[in-house]
C-alpha cells in the first residue's frame, strides 16, 4: 500500500464529511455528467454511486424538473441571482416521487481547486416530505379554525342578539340591578365572541401588550364568572406585559375550569413565579398520566364541559412565546404555572 498524500486524505475527510450528512450532494461537470455523490444522493435515488458517477444528471429527473433547473441556471449566468433555488419531484430508480428542495452554485474560475477544474456546478438536495406534511396539517388546521370562527360569529352571535333585545324591552317594563347584570354578562359573551373570533381567525401572534396587574385582572375575571361559594386568594402584586383582552381570557378559562372539575366551594390562587405566574386551586388535581393532553381539544372530564377551556389557555400563551405546565398544587389541586413572561414586581 502506497501512503496517501496530504491532499488526499483532506479530500477522503471532506467526502466523509459529505456523506454523514442527510440531505444529498452532487457535483456536476460542464457537459452536465455527474462527477460527485454522497451516499445520501444514491439512498434517495435508488442507485449505488457507481451507477451515477458518469451519467448525465438531466437522465435521473423529469423533464419539469429539468426545465426549472435550467432557468434558474440561465439567470445566475446572466447575473440576476447568485445561487439557485428550487422545488420539485425527486425521482427515484423505481419511478417514485417526492417533494425535495434544490440549492446549488456554479462554479467559476478559481473556485474549483486543483483537481477539481472539471466541475460546473454544485448543490445540495433535501427531502422536504415532512415539512410537506407539517403544512398541509396547518392548513388543514387553519381550515377548521376558518369553521369554527364561522360557527361562533352565526350560531352564537344570533341569539346573543335575540336575547339583547328581550333585555332591552324588559328594561322598558322593569328597572332592575338584576337586569344590569344581565346586560353586563351580554357585553361580556360579545366581547369573548370578538376574541374568539380574532384568535381563530389571526393565529397566535400578539401584536400589542400593555402592562397588566395581575391582581386588578384576577378580581375583574372573577366577577365576570359563575363562582357559587367558591373563593379567589391573589398572592401577588407583579404586573405582566400583556394583551390584556387575551390574558382575561386565559384566567376566566383557568377559573371556570376549577369551579368545574373542583366545585363550588374551590379556592383559586393567584401567585407569582421565577419567570412568570401560576394560577392554582385546591381540587383534586389533574393525574400525572393526563397532563400532557389536558390542552387537547375536546378534553374534559366535565359532560358538560365543551372541552375548549384548557386549549385556549394554551393558545393564549402560545400567542404571547409563554410556556405552560402543569403540576400539583401545595393544598393537591392543580396548578398551571406561566414562564417565559414579562414581568414586574
Amino acid at each position: 500500500m502506497t501512503e496517501r498524500s496530504p491532499r488526499d486524505r483532506e479530500l477522503r475527510r471532506y467526502e466523509t464529511i459529505l456523506d454523514s450528512l442527510d440531505d444529498a450532494v452532487y457535483a456536476v461537470r460542464p457537459d452536465g455528467t455527474i462527477a460527485y455523490v454522497n451516499d445520501r444522493y444514491a439512498e434517495m435515488k435508488g442507485v449505488s454511486r457507481e451507477e451515477l458517477i458518469g451519467t448525465d444528471i438531466y437522465d435521473w429527473v423529469t423533464e419539469e424538473a429539468a426545465a426549472k433547473a435550467r432557468r434558474i441556471r440561465r439567470e445566475i449566468e446572466a447575473g440576476e441571482r447568485e445561487t439557485g433555488a428550487v422545488e420539485y419531484e425527486f425521482l427515484t430508480a423505481d419511478g417514485d416521487r417526492f417533494p425535495v428542495e434544490m440549492r446549488f452554485n456554479r462554479l467559476v474560475d478559481g473556485q474549483n481547486g486543483d483537481g477539481a477544474s472539471d466541475l460546473d456546478r454544485v448543490g445540495v438536495i433535501r427531502d422536504v416530505r415532512e415539512r410537506k406534511r407539517r403544512e398541509e396539517a396547518l392548513r388543514e388546521n387553519n381550515e377548521r379554525l376558518e369553521e369554527f370562527a364561522s360557527i361562533v360569529s352565526h350560531d352564537l352571535r344570533n341569539p346573543l342578539n335575540v336575547a339583547q333585545g328581550r333585555l332591552d324591552i324588559a328594561r322598558e317594563a322593569h328597572d332592575s340591578e338584576h337586569l344590569d347584570a344581565v346586560a353586563d354578562a351580554h357585553d361580556r359573551m360579545e366581547t369573548l365572541i370578538d376574541d374568539l373570533l380574532t384568535l381563530a381567525r389571526d393565529g397566535e401572534g400578539v401584536e400589542e401588550t400593555e402592562r397588566v396587574p395581575l391582581r386588578e385582572l384576577a378580581e375583574a375575571c372573577w366577577e365576570g364568572v359563575e363562582t357559587a361559594a367558591a373563593s379567589l386568594r391573589v398572592e401577588t402584586d407583579r404586573a405582566v406585559s400583556a394583551d390584556r383582552s387575551r390574558l382575561r381570557q386565559l384566567f376566566e378559562n383557568l377559573m371556570r375550569n376549577a369551579v368545574e372539575h373542583a366545585g363550588d366551594d374551590v379556592t383559586v390562587t393567584v401567585g407569582g413565579v421565577d419567570g412568570g405566574f401560576y394560577v392554582a386551586d385546591d381540587g383534586p388535581g389533574i393525574p400525572e398520566s393526563d397532563r400532557e393532553t389536558v390542552f387537547e381539544t375536546g378534553y374534559s372530564t366535565n359532560e358538560d364541559g365543551t372541552g375548549f377551556g384548557l386549549e385556549i389557555v394554551e393558545t393564549v400563551a402560545a400567542a404571547h412565546g409563554w410556556d405552560v405546565r402543569v403540576t400539583d398544587a401545595a393544598g393537591g389541586g392543580a396548578r398551571f404555572e406561566f414562564t417565559g413572561v414579562d414581568a414586574t414586581d
